[in-house]
C-alpha cells in the first residue's frame, strides 16, 4: 500500500467493515482496476463493486486515475492511495460484529494470498520468511508485544518510503513484496499453553526460507 491513513472515527470503521470493500481495497494496492474487471476477478455484482468503489473513493482510500470510452459507455479506473490505520481509540468505540466482519474479511484475504504466494513460488526466493511463535506471555508482555508490532508497522513505511527514493533513481528494481504480523490470544483455540522455550530454524537445503517453531513442532517449506 502506498500509504496509511489513520482512522479515528468508529463511523469509518463500520464503512470499511464490509467483506467487498476489504477485498476492494487490497485488489488495489500499487495496481489500477476498473469496477468492471473488479467484478469479474472477484466474481462480484458489477453494480455492488461500483457502489462500493465509489464509497472507498469518497472515504479518501481510492482515487480515479483514468476514464476510457468503452461501448458507449465510460469505464473508470481506480488505484489505492491510502491503506486504513484504525487507532485503538477508533478500535475499542466499534461493536464487536463489525470488528469480527472486518477481521473475517482481512483474513480471508491474506489466506487467498499467502496461498496463492505458496503455490507460485513466492516463498521459494532468498529471505522469504514465515515464523510461528507461540509464546507465553503476563499482561506486560503482552502490551509489549503489541508495541513491537506497532514500531514495526510503521518501519515498513519508512522503508517503503526510503526504498521508493531509490527506484525512481534505479527504476526496473521493483520487488513486490507483502509483510503479514499477527498477534492473537490463541488460549481457547490452541489447548493449554505450549511450555516457553527458544524457537528454532527448520530450512530446505540452501534455502533461505524458515519456519521457526518451539520444539517439538517441525516444519519446511
Amino acid at each position: 500500500m502506498k500509504s496509511y491513513a489513520d482512522v479515528t472515527d468508529s463511523r469509518v470503521v463500520k464503512a470499511l467493515a464490509h467483506p467487498l470493500r476489504v477485498q476492494i481495497l487490497a485488489a488495489l494496492e500499487d495496481r489500477v482496476a476498473s469496477p468492471n474487471e473488479l467484478a469479474q476477478e472477484l466474481q462480484a455484482d458489477l453494480g455492488s463493486v461500483s457502489y462500493h468503489v465509489r464509497r472507498l473513493a469518497h472515504l479518501g482510500f481510492l482515487k480515479q486515475v483514468d476514464q476510457i470510452p468503452r461501448r458507449g459507455a465510460i469505464e473508470h479506473y481506480y488505484t489505492a492511495i491510502a491503506g486504513p490505520r484504525i487507532t485503538d481509540n477508533a478500535w475499542a468505540t466499534v461493536p464487536t460484529i463489525v470488528k469480527r466482519a472486518m477481521i473475517g474479511a482481512t483474513i480471508e484475504n491474506v489466506g487467498r494470498l499467502v496461498t496463492a504466494a505458496a503455490g507460485t513460488g513466492g516463498f521459494d526466493v532468498a529471505d522469504a520468511h514465515l515464523t510461528r511463535t507461540p509464546v507465553v506471555v503476563d499482561k506486560q508482555g503482552w502490551q509489549d508485544l503489541a508495541d513491537e508490532l506497532r514500531s514495526l508497522t510503521d518501519r515498513l513505511a519508512e522503508i517503503q518510503r526510503e526504498s521508493a527514493v531509490r527506484l525512481a533513481e534505479s527504476p526496473g528494481q521493483e520487488n513486490q513484496a507483502t509483510v503479514v504480523l499477527m498477534l492473537f490470544d490463541s488460549s481457547d483455540i490452541a489447548g493449554p499453553p505450549p511450555p516457553s522455550r527458544s524457537s528454532r530454524s527448520v530450512g530446505r537445503h540452501k534455502q533461505s526460507t524458515r519456519i521457526d517453531a518451539p520444539a517439538p513442532e517441525t516444519a519446511s517449506v
